[in-house]
């Protein structure tokens, strides 16, 4: 990549997420971004259709990230714990992008982000689970309420809260889906 469009871009996205710790996404102006980001208004729209757009990358980069970290995406299924910390290692990774990013009304994005890409990966390599019921709401079950939990709940400290969602995790498999 061009070295000029690579500074653009970091340019933009620092500027973005400058304004975006401070300010909910919606009250956030392309003008207002482009002045903070030293840019003209068109070469923001050379690189994002809009604000939305801009978020939207950035918030499916972390997505990327976090699964990224999923070395066996079955182990959901197989060893719920171990899976659980991973997941929770990798939203820990990106954490202050994700206090940033998934803020405010946008802040159950997240966890429906994750939902999507963990069954991606599990249904691509595992296409009989695509219409499993227990496999998907044990699936939805572990991300949407380990996310909750966890983010409700970190006061307790990250470590124990992760155990004892991986634990719940492991019960919900246990009650609901035995392979």
């Amino acid at each position: 990549m061009d070295i000029r469009v690579e500074k653009t871009r970091k340019s933009i996205v620092n500027a973005f997420l400058a304004l975006r710790a401070r300010k909910p996404l919606e009250k956030i102006r392309v003008k207002e971004l482009c002045e903070q980001a030293r840019i003209n208004k068109s070469t923001f729209y050379d690189h994002y259709q809009d604000i939305y757009d801009l978020s939207d990358t950035l918030e499916t980069e972390v997505v990327r990230s976090v699964i990224a970290g999923l070395s066996v995406p079955e182990r959901l299924l197989q060893d719920p714990e171990s899976f659980t910390r991973e997941l929770f290692l990798g939203y820990l990774s990106q954490d202050s992008l994700i206090r940033i990013l998934f803020s405010g009304n946008r802040s159950s994005l997240l966890a429906s982000k994750i939902e999507i890409a963990i069954k991606d990966m599990l249904f691509e390599k595992f296409p009989a689970y695509r219409e499993d019921p227990a496999v998907n709401i044990c699936i939805s079950y572990s991300v949407y309420g380990g996310y909750h939990a966890f983010f409700e709940n970190r006061r307790y400290g990250d470590p124990q809260v992760i155990e004892i969602v991986g634990r719940a995790a492991a019960q919900t498999v246990r009650l609901s889906y035995s392979r």
